[in-house]
Formats: C-alpha cells, sequence, structure tokens
C-alpha cells in the first residue's frame, strides 16, 4: 500500500510543481510533464492507485476488494484508451504524440 501511495503523491506534486495543474479534472496541468515516474510508464498515478488497493485487499484478505481491483483496472483502462489519450493529444499534439510512441501505457519501459 505504501508503495502506491508513494507512487500517486510523487505523481500529484509534479502535476501540481511541473505541470501548473493537478490531477483534477477541472484543474488539469497546463504544461505537458513526462518527468519522474512518467518518464518510464504513460499512467503511473492509476498504477500507484491499483498498488494500493490490491495492498489493501492483501492487507485485509479481501478477496472482494482484490476483484473490485481487478474491475476498477478494466475501467480505468478503456476509459485511457477512449477518453483520456485523445484528450492528451488534442491538448498537447504532437509533444504528446511522441511521448507515446516513445513510453508505455502500463508496463514500465527501462
Amino acid at each position: 500500500m505504501a508503495v502506491g501511495g508513494i507512487l500517486v503523491i510523487t505523481c500529484a506534486a509534479i502535476f501540481v510543481l511541473r505541470g501548473r495543474g493537478t490531477p483534477a479534472i477541472f484543474d488539469p496541468p497546463k504544461e505537458f510533464v513526462a518527468l519522474g515516474p512518467y518518464k518510464f510508464v504513460r499512467n503511473p498515478m492509476y498504477i500507484g492507485g491499483f498498488i494500493l488497493l490490491v495492498g489493501f485487499g492483501l492487507y485485509q484478505n479481501s478477496a472482494s476488494i482484490l476483484l473490485l481491483s481487478l474491475l476498477l483496472a478494466l475501467l480505468i483502462h478503456l476509459f485511457v484508451l477512449a477518453i483520456e489519450e485523445q484528450g492528451l493529444e488534442k491538448r498537447f499534439g504532437r509533444s504528446y504524440l511522441e511521448y507515446k510512441k516513445s513510453v508505455n501505457r502500463w508496463i514500465p519501459k527501462w
């Protein structure tokens, strides 16, 4: 849980400090951010949240929480494909398209 929480907080801090915005939909980053965890994977904040939720499910020994984690991961994947990536392409243009070519969506590229 701690690893996932730290990853989420790190990503949020990068959005605030470098992206001049927040993770909130009503105040998204104004600058394109490809630093820190974003150098290795395009969606580290979602990955951190997934790790946190799976860790909590394991801590609670709860199959329900683990199942919910998988369902949520599927829904987030569909959201990223259908909405988020297209919005980022429109907002950041060429820089995001180049980033998409060089950094994987879910599996870190070292």
